[in-house]
């Protein structure tokens, strides 16, 4: 959209946060960069450019705008529908794999040359990986430094930098202020009284969101031990990169209240990208609702409900396992398997098996009839030997087929892990044939139809 020049004034001229995330607006004459809902008076039009993302707009130099914190934005709705390398490339940028494995690690988790991925994740972001992956350590950090009295050097190390100087260096030119001073504009009151390992953050979203039922559905599918649902929070165990840890998400005006409890503050970025995805919170509810309201079966549904969301998950494995094997039989293996945790309100237990424990299972645990026991260990095993790949960077024809070779899974269940591992909108696991006039959103369009 960046490239469309007048409806990028126009959506700036009328402050539309509809556009955030989709482009940035960089002000050639301040060296800034803002959201378009800016709420600061825009700048001359001869001033304007826009660019595709907020590391495109770090790596020509403009700094983030005070006011709006552009870095900040819900992500672009394109990335998480589309399953080309470059959406596959984001969502594993996003989840942290260029700063664990670089960009060679993404590359082969992508199947794709280092030179290729770099070459179109250039031409469409405006930024290579690795300046994505910077402005996501920039995003992380400012976070640490707002909301914790850690020491510097503790965040720089936590959010990714290799040294003091590359943490030091990219505060002052992505936000124009040093580390220091972005702390000290943050009254003392937001660190105080903050246990170790406990971060605060907002999850902004495009509006509308339909809350309720985003998270009556995910509290309906509660794992006891794993998940709870308390006084309008959704509370569970993450397992994580670096380690474990506990997320509170509570719906708010605006954006989703995030409370992390994180073993491992590396794990920062990789947790806050699964709660984004775990909620959808980075879907465009006014083109889905556009869209589907045209059709007469769900023009009532989508005016009833606007801005539905499609619930994911926090990890694919996980999510696939739960489908497999039903909701009793996912929380003895849960309760069995999964390692302890320690949660002070005492209702979660445990974290969801990792894949060396899910392989040692003994099926006598799970207690389910054979075909669905023979289910689970061809799931596992092909997950365990890279013959199936259900993460967020997943090929999803790819993914479908290798699921569709395994004995035991109907074509529902299988497209049920599509939408909700996956995170394909295409999805649909319900009976009969959908309407190709549902398309690209067709599990938008199951959620209304289910309820």
């Amino acid at each position: 959209m960046h490239e469309d020049f007048e409806s990028c004034v126009r959506a700036v001229h009328s402050r539309d946060a509809r556009f955030d995330g989709w482009f940035f607006t960089a002000v050639t004459s301040t060296r800034i960069y803002c959201r378009p809902s800016c709420p600061v008076p825009p700048p001359q039009v001869r001033h304007m450019t826009f660019l595709p993302s907020a590391a495109a707009a770090q790596q020509a130099g403009f700094r983030a705008c005070k006011r709006c914190r552009p870095d900040a934005s819900p992500g672009s709705p394109q990335w998480n529908a589309r399953a080309d390398l470059v959406g596959r490339a984001v969502r594993l940028i996003a989840d942290g794999v260029v700063d664990r494995e670089g960009v060679p690690g993404l590359a082969g988790r992508l199947g794709y040359s280092t030179r290729q991925v770099q070459r179109h994740v250039q031409a469409e972001l405006g930024a290579g990986p690795l300046a994505v992956a910077r402005a996501q350590r920039a995003q992380a950090a400012r976070t640490l430094i707002e909301t914790s009295t850690l020491p510097m050097g503790d965040i720089a190390f936590a959010a990714g930098f290799g040294s003091i100087r590359s943490f030091n260096d990219t505060v002052r030119e992505v936000f124009g202020l040093t580390p220091g001073e972005l702390r000290e504009r943050v009254s003392r009151g937001a660190r105080a009284q903050v246990a170790p390992g406990t971060v605060t953050v907002r999850l902004p979203y495009r509006a509308p969101l339909a809350a309720e039922q985003l998270f009556a559905q995910l509290a309906a599918d509660a794992l006891p031990g794993v998940e709870q649902w308390r006084d309008g929070t959704l509370r569970r165990t993450l397992r994580l990169p670096h380690g474990t840890g506990i997320v509170e998400l509570r719906p708010a005006a605006g954006h989703v209240d995030c409370r992390l409890v994180l073993a491992d503050l590396r794990d920062l970025g990789s947790a806050v990208h699964r709660c984004r995805w775990l909620l959808d919170l980075d879907a465009d509810p006014v083109a889905v609702d556009a869209a589907l309201a045209a059709d007469p079966l769900l023009a009532p549904l989508v005016a009833a409900v606007p801005g539905r969301r499609v619930p994911r998950a926090v990890d694919g494995v996980e999510l696939a396992v739960r489908a497999v094997l039903g909701p009793a039989a996912a929380a003895r293996l849960a309760m069995a398997y999964g390692d302890p945790v320690t949660d002070p309100d005492g209702a979660l237990t445990r974290v969801f098996p990792d894949l060396s424990a899910l392989a040692g299972a003994d099926p006598a645990v799970l207690d389910v009839e054979a075909p669905v026991a023979q289910a689970f260990a061809a799931l596992v095993g092909a997950v365990a030997s890279g013959r199936l790949d259900l993460g967020v960077g997943a090929d999803w024809v790819e993914a479908r087929q290798r699921l569709r070779d395994l004995p035991g899974l109907d074509e529902s269940t299988v497209e049920h892990i599509a939408m909700r591992a996956l995170g394909d909108p295409d999805a649909w696991p319900g009976d009969g044939e959908p309407a190709q006039r549902w398309r690209p959103w067709r599990a938008y369009a199951f959620g209304h139809l289910a309820g």
